[in-house]
């Protein structure tokens, strides 16, 4: 079991004053893994080598400044998204400038206060560990869709691409990019219900009869219940999305007949990228339709099963998405990994 010390926050401290470093030793030792570099090569070799996660930055060093080890550490991807604070006694507003410019979370000039320097740290860090939390929940939806891509793999990059285009059209729809990011990173929950529909069920090569299509239906509470209900976030978009996908806009879908406005926008925009994409691709039933053919489609049933407003919106982004569709095709050898989208997880055919 690792103790205390060993998973506390490690802090890189660069200055080539063997005093400012005794002080901020002093400062921050009891709460603090703390590393040490007094010139901007060993800084750049210690972050490049050690899990750091908060660089203290000395500007003013012989060689390499601290501007200069901000800008490498800031142009290598294994280093690009560490933070960094300048300690410095460059007190004029274009220096402070400058080192915001190239990346800097926050800048502090000497003389400075313990009290200060130790608030701003523990600002800092806690800005990283929520970032951690981020990524730790999305790391799950992942492992989730890993699951879910086990129980039902043929559809290729399928999730991949129809991620993508449901960002494209939500960006055209007014979505934020950050809204629009999030959007692209839950659609891949979209079918993860039917991890809970039997493999006779979910792998029949030919029709669906009866309680067979009622139990296929189901996967889209399923995946509901399984993403649990959240007060908003990722997983919350991700559990309206998956039991609203196959709702219709006039109210004939299922699994609870909303209409129009009652079905989420997220929702309606999975929806129009979902059945594009199962339209245009192979699958083991049926061979791939031709995109006007799957356009027609989506404007003939404008109205009746889509958003109205939406499909058109969707046409005239054609060529990013026939970009995404070239780029992501289900080619043999083609990679399944997308940062910073989820690993594909379930097909999307008209079930």
């Amino acid at each position: 079991m690792k103790s205390y010390r060993e998973t506390r926050h490690t802090i890189l401290l660069v200055d080539d004053e063997p005093t400012n470093l005794q002080v901020l030793k002093h400062t921050l030792q009891d709460h603090y893994r703390l590393l040490f570099a007094r010139d901007g090569a060993k800084a750049i070799e210690l972050a490049g080598r050690e899990k750091i996660d908060l660089v203290l930055l000395d500007i003013m060093m012989p060689g390499m400044s601290g501007y200069d080890v901000c800008r490498r550490l800031k142009a290598d991807p294994v280093t690009s998204g560490l933070p960094v604070i300048f300690i410095t006694a460059l007190s004029d507003i274009a220096d402070e400038q400058l080192g915001f410019e190239i990346g800097a979370v926050d800048y502090i000039t000497k003389p400075f206060s313990p009290v200060i320097v130790s608030a701003r740290v523990r600002n800092h860090l806690s800005l990283v560990q929520a970032d951690t939390l981020r990524q730790t929940r999305l790391q799950i939806v992942q492992c989730l869709g890993m699951a879910a891509e086990y129980k039902d793999n043929e559809t290729g990059m399928h999730v991949v691409r129809m991620s993508h285009y449901t960002k494209v059209l939500a960006r055209a729809a007014g979505y934020s990019e950050a809204d629009a990011e999030e959007l692209l990173n839950a659609a891949p929950m979209h079918d993860v219900g039917k991890i809970g529909i039997p493999d006779a069920i979910l792998r029949k090569p030919g029709k669906l009869e009866g309680e067979e299509w009622d139990v296929m239906r189901s996967h889209a509470e399923i995946g509901a219940q399984i993403i649990g209900e959240h007060e908003g976030g990722l997983l919350r978009i991700a559990s309206v999305i998956a039991i609203q996908h196959h709702e219709k806009w006039d109210g004939s879908g299922y699994p609870n007949g909303l209409a129009g406005d009652q079905i989420d926008l997220a929702a309606r925009i999975v929806a129009i990228a979902d059945v594009f994409d199962a339209l245009t691709s192979v699958r083991p039933y049926k061979k791939a339709w031709e995109v006007d053919d799957a356009l027609a489609l989506l404007k003939r049933d404008a109205g009746s099963h889509f958003d109205p407003e939406l499909v058109p919106l969707f046409m005239s982004c054609m060529p990013q998405v026939l970009e995404i569709k070239e780029r992501w095709s289900d080619k043999p050898g083609m990679a399944r990994s997308l940062a910073p989208l989820p690993t594909p997880v379930l097909s999307a055919t008209a079930a």
